[in-house]
C-alpha cells in the first residue's frame, strides 16, 4: 500500500480511498433517486396540476381519479407479473370484453343465479390465460408477442361474435357496486384495487412462487439450472394476467351494466404502459407492486388534469408518450447504476482481502 497526498492508495489503483468511497456513496444516492423516479414524477404531477387547477385535489376530483384507475390498475397488476418473467400480454383488453360479455350472457340468456357471474367472468380470463401460456410455453414459441397477438385477435371476435356485436344489457346489483358502489366517501372500485395490491405484494414476496417469478425473469435458464419449473412459472403469470382482465371486467360491468363487446379497446397498451412507467423493468426480473398503481395514477392523473385544464386529448396521447421514454430511460440508467455499484463494491472487497494478506 502506497500513499499520495496523504489519502490511501492501494497498489495497482491510482484513486485515493476517499475518492473511492464518495464514489459509492453518490452511486448509492443516486440509484435511489432512480428508483424513487415514479413516485417522484407522480407527485410532481398532482402539484404542478394542483398549482394550475385547484379543483384537482377536490374529493371528488380525487374519488373520480381513483375510480378511473382502477381498470387499469387492475390489468396492469396481471401484466407485471408477465413483464416480471421478460414476458408480454397484448391481449388482455380483449379478454376483459370477452369476460364481460360471457357473464352478462350467463345471467340474460342462460338465466344464471346472479352469484355465478363474477365467477364467471374471472373464469373466462383464466381460462384464456392459460391457453395464451400453453401456446406460448409448449408450443416454443419464440416470444409472447405472437400467442398473445393472435389472442388479441381472437378474444375481440370471439366477444363479438356470442354478442352479435351488441352490449348485452343487465348485470346483478353486487356487481354494479363493485363497479360503482361507494364506502362512504371511498368508491369500491378503488378498495377493490386495494385488495388485489395486498395479495400481489403477498404473491410477490412472501411466497416461494413469487421469488421464482423474478428469478426466471432474470435468467431462466440459470433459473431451470436451480431446479426451478421455468416452464409451470410461465404459465402460471399468463393465468393470472388473465384472471386480471377477468377482474377487471367485473368492473367495467359493474359501471356499464352490461357486457361490452367493444370495451377494453387498447386497455391493453395502458396496462403495459402503467407498468412500465411504475418503473418495471422490460427487461425482466425488476419491478414492484406498489409502483405498478403509482404507474397507474400518473396516466389517470395526465388524463384527468389535462381534462381539466381543456388540453386536447391528441396533447395527453403525446405527453404519456413521453413519459413512457422518460420511464424507459429511467431503468436503463437504474441498471448502469447497478452494475457500477456492483463493480464498486467487488473493487472494494478485493482491496479489503489484499489488506489482509498484506
Amino acid at each position: 500500500m502506497d500513499t499520495d497526498n496523504g489519502n490511501k492508495v492501494f497498489q495497482g489503483d491510482n484513486v485515493p480511498l476517499k475518492k473511492k468511497l464518495q464514489t459509492k456513496k453518490g452511486l448509492s444516492i443516486a440509484l435511489r433517486i432512480v428508483q424513487a423516479g415514479p413516485v417522484l414524477i407522480f407527485v410532481a404531477l398532482v402539484l404542478v396540476l394542483w398549482i394550475l387547477e385547484p379543483i384537482f385535489l377536490s374529493p371528488r376530483n380525487i374519488g373520480n381519479l381513483a375510480v378511473q384507475s382502477s381498470i387499469v390498475a387492475i390489468l396492469a397488476l396481471g401484466v407485471f407479473l408477465v413483464i416480471l418473467t421478460a414476458g408480454i400480454d397484448l391481449s388482455v383488453g380483449s379478454v376483459m370484453a370477452l369476460s364481460t360479455v360471457t357473464g352478462a350472457l350467463v345471467f340474460n340468456m342462460l338465466s344464471a343465479p346472479g352469484w355465478m357471474v363474477a365467477p364467471v367472468m374471472v373464469m373466462t380470463g383464466v381460462f384464456v390465460g392459460f391457453i395464451n401460456g400453453i401456446i406460448y410455453v409448449k408450443g416454443k414459441m419464440p416470444h409472447p408477442f405472437i400467442p398473445t397477438l393472435a389472442m388479441l385477435n381472437a378474444a375481440r371476435g370471439a366477444a363479438l361474435l356470442i354478442s352479435n356485436a351488441r352490449p348485452i344489457p343487465g348485470l346483478p346489483d353486487y356487481v354494479r357496486w363493485i363497479g360503482s358502489g361507494r364506502i362512504g366517501a371511498v368508491p369500491v372500485p378503488a378498495l377493490f384495487v386495494l385488495v388485489l395490491v395486498v395479495l400481489a405484494i403477498i404473491l410477490t414476496r412472501v411466497t416461494r412462487w413469487g421469488r421464482w417469478i423474478y428469478a426466471v425473469g432474470g435468467n431462466k435458464e440459470a433459473a431451470r439450472r436451480l431446479g426451478i419449473p421455468v416452464d409451470r412459472v410461465l404459465i402460471s403469470v399468463y393465468v393470472l394476467s388473465g384472471m386480471g382482465a377477468g377482474l377487471a371486467a367485473i368492473v367495467v360491468g359493474g359501471r356499464t351494466n352490461a357486457g361490452y363487446p367493444t370495451a377494453g379497446n387498447l386497455a391493453e397498451l395502458d396496462a403495459i404502459a402503467a407498468v412500465i412507467i411504475g418503473g418495471a423493468s422490460f427487461f425482466g426480473g425488476y419491478g414492484r407492486v406498489s409502483n405498478v398503481v403509482i404507474g397507474a395514477l400518473i396516466l389517470g392523473t395526465i388524463r384527468n388534469g389535462l381534462n381539466l385544464l381543456g388540453v386536447s386529448s391528441h396533447w395527453q396521447l403525446v405527453i404519456i408518450g413521453i413519459v413512457i421514454v422518460l420511464a424507459v430511460l429511467l431503468d436503463v440508467t437504474r441498471i448502469r447504476l447497478e452494475e457500477r455499484f456492483r463493480t464498486v463494491q467487488a473493487e472494494d472487497t478485493e482491496k479489503e482481502a489484499h489488506e489482509e494478506e498484506a
